[in-house]
């Protein structure tokens, strides 16, 4: 149980494993315990450091205040983070927002980045608006589609921090789309490590247009679609993603 603190971030993580640094990042709401599959097999080839985004799982601040630019800010601390730990460069492995993260981790200090990993990650946010208003009343009026996540959300933080970290996500979002949508989009060809981009065939966040899109823009990228996955494709296909992944690593080793 260790903590890294960077502005207003306090970051949670765990190393585990050894060999070369691979830093691993959930998504948002997400902890790293939800991916304790995938790190049992990363930590067998490398050395693991497994980090709750700020504002989710145990990392503060909690309720925390989204602003258009965290991805940028989340990508400062981790690239924080590993100069803490000596831990460059790393392979970045990231699911969603951890994915958008290392997207701009790699843009913005390539030596500090062996190689990227994604799933269900695109480098633009496309939401409808009627998407980010079930945000605002996600906690105490759920619509079907979210039911489940406003459950975790409630168990996992209680009902007043769910209630604010889901309407700061939300209107951190909209802030995003106003600007044009993009994370890491325009700048994708700055990214000159190896990169995997996964994403799930349903997926409606990460669409495959969307992250086949960018897998494009991004010099010798890797796109695969996973066929009848949605979002959550470590949820899917653990082992299949966990095999998947370290045959990308390896060759980058």
């Amino acid at each position: 149980m260790s903590w890294f603190e960077h502005g207003a971030s306090r970051i949670y993580f765990e190393d585990s494993g050894a060999g070369n640094p691979l830093l691993l990042l959930p998504g948002w709401a997400g902890s790293i315990e939800e991916l304790a599959p995938l790190r049992v097999h990363f930590a067998s080839k490398f050395r693991v450091i497994a980090a709750d985004l700020p504002g989710s799982g145990k990392s503060e601040p909690q309720p925390r205040a989204y602003t258009p630019t965290y991805y940028h800010d989340d990508a400062a601390a981790f690239l924080a983070l590993l100069d803490h730990l000596g831990a460059g460069p790393a392979h970045i492995v990231g699911f969603s927002d951890g994915g958008e993260v290392a997207f701009v981790m790699a843009e913005e200090r390539p030596t500090a980045v062996r190689s990227i990993a994604t799933w269900g990650a695109a480098g633009t946010i496309e939401a409808p608006p009627e998407m980010l208003d079930a945000f605002d009343t996600l906690i105490d009026e759920p619509i079907e589609p979210l039911a489940d996540l406003s459950a975790y959300l409630k168990s996992a933080y209680g009902e007043e921090n769910a209630r604010a970290m889901s309407s700061s996500f939300a209107a951190a979002l909209r802030g995003i789309i106003a600007n044009g949508g993009d994370v890491s989009r325009a700048r994708a060809g700055d990214i000159a490590c190896p990169a995997l981009l996964i994403t799930g065939e349903h997926d409606f966040v990460a669409t495959p247009a969307l992250v086949s899109e960018i897998a494009g823009a991004i010099p010798g990228a890797t796109y695969i679609e996973v066929k009848d996955a949605e979002h959550d494709v470590h949820h899917a296909q653990p082992e299949w993603l966990a095999t998947t992944i370290l045959a990308f690593l390896a060759k980058q080793s």
